[in-house]
């Protein structure tokens, strides 16, 4: 009986211990993950990108390749969640034969309606090349056929509020694939295959360009626009869709003047606007809006630029 009292109160003891000790370790991991929930709830800023209907200037694929190509760089690039595609790019700047077609002065006109409409980036290319190359053996009932699908694809990306070109690249999808066929086998359902290749083969090049394209939106500013001001209530044209939070500070600056080179008359870049005061989001409107009181300064007026502080 002594040797139960013994270590009888030293283990209720530790027991009791243990059991204080739980309900503390759990409350500190709910906590922990109600910390890391509100954290993830802020999510980066998202640039506003104009992407323009690629073409095709290759007698091979025709516009079914050219569409290929859109889509895939519109999936691919919306799977990254740095950016949000303008659905209303096409209406506003065409698309991207009547920007090669017009040259400089379509791309300044561009750039102007891009500022407006609070696009960062304009994204526009071609398909230049695309052909198929077949080589079969030349006996017997099934044939090997090995087929070889070379594509080059053109895309160019342009800095609206810099107004300057960031790259302009040239990029292949070439692929071969080798696969049974029919000797038999009909001149549609050869046609077919081949088409599909070089759609496959479209995908790929413009997957090469996605990467590059967020390294180089990752180093812009983000741009936004005072879209409307009604009695104290500022509204501006990015919101919940963005990336921008209630109770973000945004400095309203004006729009920044074109720099020119004084020998060869080439335009260099665009200086910074100035600061003509700040903004703090009070509620949203809209997937892709928010709304505004002042915060400091003044004469903020509809069509002024705006930055996170």
């Amino acid at each position: 009986m002594l040797f139960s009292r013994t270590y009888l109160m030293p283990l209720l003891l530790v027991s009791f211990i243990l059991q204080s000790c739980a309900p503390i370790t759990r409350r500190q991991s709910i906590n922990q993950a109600a910390k890391i929930n509100r954290v993830t709830e802020f999510s980066p800023i998202r640039k506003k990108i104009a992407l323009l209907s690629f073409y095709n200037e290759s007698p091979m694929g025709n516009e079914d390749l050219a569409i290929t190509a859109t889509e895939e760089f519109r999936r691919e690039i919306s799977k990254t969640h740095e950016f949000i595609v303008d659905p209303e790019a096409e209406t506003i700047f065409g698309n991207s034969k009547e920007i090669y077609a017009g040259g400089g002065i379509k791309l300044a006109q561009l750039a102007r309606k891009a500022k407006m409409s609070g696009v960062n980036i304009v994204i526009f290319g071609r398909i230049k090349e695309a052909r198929i190359r077949q080589k079969s053996d030349e006996v017997g009932f099934v044939r090997k056929v090995k087929s070889l699908a070379e594509t080059y694809v053109e895309i160019k990306v342009y800095d609206v509020l810099a107004n300057k070109e960031l790259f302009s690249e040239v990029v292949d999808g070439n692929i071969s694939d080798e696969n049974l066929r029919f000797y038999k086998s009909e001149d549609e359902d050869n046609l077919s295959a081949r088409q599909e290749l070089l759609r496959y083969s479209v995908k790929v090049a413009v997957r090469k360009f996605v990467p590059r394209v967020v390294k180089v939106g990752s180093k812009l500013d983000w741009v936004g626009r005072v879209a409307k001001i009604i009695g104290t209530r500022i509204y501006i044209n990015a919101g919940r869709s963005s990336g921008i939070n209630l109770g973000d500070i945004l400095k309203v600056i004006t729009e920044g003047q074109e720099i020119f080179d004084p020998e060869s008359g080439a335009m260099i870049g665009m200086s910074q606007g100035e600061v003509k005061g700040t903004l703090e989001v009070v509620d949203y409107f809209e997937p892709n809006g928010a709304i505004c009181i002042l915060h400091s300064g003044g004469s903020v007026t509809e069509g002024d630029f705006v930055q996170l502080y």
